[in-house]
């Protein structure tokens, strides 16, 4: 397997998009507007691929001083396969120094806990679901 970055506009990012859209919008009945796929332009994309399959995904976006972790999907088929953890790792090694934060799903807590990440606050409902701040500072 192997993580690289994606290009945004690309064949691999509209892949990308696409597992995205399927793990984490479809289920909540929502979708990708073209203005927040525009938005996106300035962000880190990574891929993980099996092969010529893409079976996991994230974004970094900066944000003053911080780095905020977003939109991590993988292959429901391939999850507990230790993809999410290689491209959250991924992610830290192309952040070298600095604060990641992330709005973690209610179920994905004890993932990023056992990655090191940290509880922020209070919980909070964001896309009509319970979410919590979580933070790791990397380097």
């Amino acid at each position: 397997m192997t993580v690289r970055k994606i290009e945004h506009g690309s064949a691999d990012y509209d892949a990308a998009v696409s597992l995205r859209r399927r793990v984490l919008r479809a289920p909540l009945g929502l979708d990708f507007s073209a203005g927040e796929l525009a938005a996106e332009a300035n962000q880190l994309h990574l891929g993980l691929w099996d092969e010529e399959e893409l079976v996991g995904c994230l974004s970094l976006v900066r944000i003053e001083n911080e780095f905020k972790m977003r939109q991590v999907a993988v292959l429901p088929e391939r999850q507990r396969q230790g993809i999410g953890k290689r491209l959250v790792e991924a992610a830290e090694v192309a952040v070298a120094t600095g604060l990641i934060t992330l709005h973690a799903r209610e179920v994905a807590i004890p993932f990023y806990e056992a990655m090191g990440y940290e509880k922020v606050g209070d919980p909070f409902s964001e896309v009509g679901i319970p979410h919590i701040k979580m933070a790791k500072r990397i380097g």
